[in-house]
């Protein structure tokens, strides 16, 4: 009888141990409960924005001041701040909720076919004030410039990019709105904010991830990394960079994806 008990306990146990993982549901995610349902998220985004608001003016006249290290190269550049757009302009919270895992950018686009986008609190507000105030506005969003099967056109997303924009209120063209792969450009941002700082000097940058700030930030080796990031290697870069975390640099909460998703073990 101990013998049974025992074969019987020991594929029992194989039986918990070869089936499939639990499902990870988003309504067990906290990150993503929090910003569709916190007022604290609503507060923090609009805090964020109104201190930029308050700093504007300083970083306008002063001609010598950049957001980006190095730059700017030329005198008498116009001003220019560069925003991120999923989670930074629009929050894809609800997307976040009703799709099928895993990921893909096809099933983000075909989402927001059908469904409004949401802006994150005090970002219209301060796009307004930043283009009344003589500031020209760039959007760098790592969306894939890439065909998609059944849509005209070998970019789409750009379009897509901005009928959302619009839609909330902010009018952009193609030429203020840059997509990963577009032009040769890859995930890091490094390369647009580069190619922006050529004619603008940048006095803000707006993020809800490392990478909307400074490169180097994933494990995917992109634009002049040579070695993966790591935990201790992003948070020597949060440190670097410790004078523009709200001056300068001004980042929103992201708790439901971004790059810091790699190193959670």
């Amino acid at each position: 009888m101990a013998f049974r008990f025992l074969i019987v306990s020991f594929f029992a146990l194989l039986s918990a141990c070869t089936s499939a993982p639990a499902v990870h549901s988003p309504e067990d995610d906290l990150g993503i409960q929090w910003v569709k349902h916190s007022a604290e998220y609503q507060a923090i985004t609009r805090q964020v924005y109104q201190s930029a608001e308050k700093d504007l003016a300083n970083f306008i006249n002063d001609p010598e001041w950049s957001a980006m290290p190095g730059h700017p190269r030329e005198d008498g550049l116009p001003p220019a701040v560069v925003i991120d757009v999923d989670e930074t302009v629009v929050s894809n919270v609800d997307f976040q909720i009703a799709f099928e895992r895993p990921f893909t950018n096809r099933k983000m686009y075909d989402y927001f076919q059908e469904h409004e986008a949401i802006p994150v609190a005090g970002v219209v507000e301060f796009v307004t004030t930043a283009r009344e105030a003589g500031v020209t506005v760039f959007f760098v969003t790592n969306r894939p410039c890439a065909p998609i099967e059944g849509k005209p056109g070998d970019c789409p997303q750009k379009d897509w990019t901005l009928k959302e924009l619009a839609s909330i209120g902010i009018e952009s063209d193609k030429d203020h709105v840059l997509l990963a792969n577009e032009q040769g450009w890859d995930r890091a941002k490094i390369g647009r904010r580069e190619h922006i700082a050529e004619n603008y000097r940048v006095i803000m940058l707006f993020g809800d991830d490392l990478g909307d700030f400074t490169p180097c930030v994933r494990k995917t080796l992109y634009g002049p990394c040579t070695e993966p990031a790591t935990k201790v290697s992003r948070q020597a870069l949060v440190d670097q960079h410790r004078h523009y975390w709200g001056h300068g640099w001004y980042t929103v909460p992201g708790p439901m994806h971004g790059s810091w998703t790699s190193f959670t073990d």
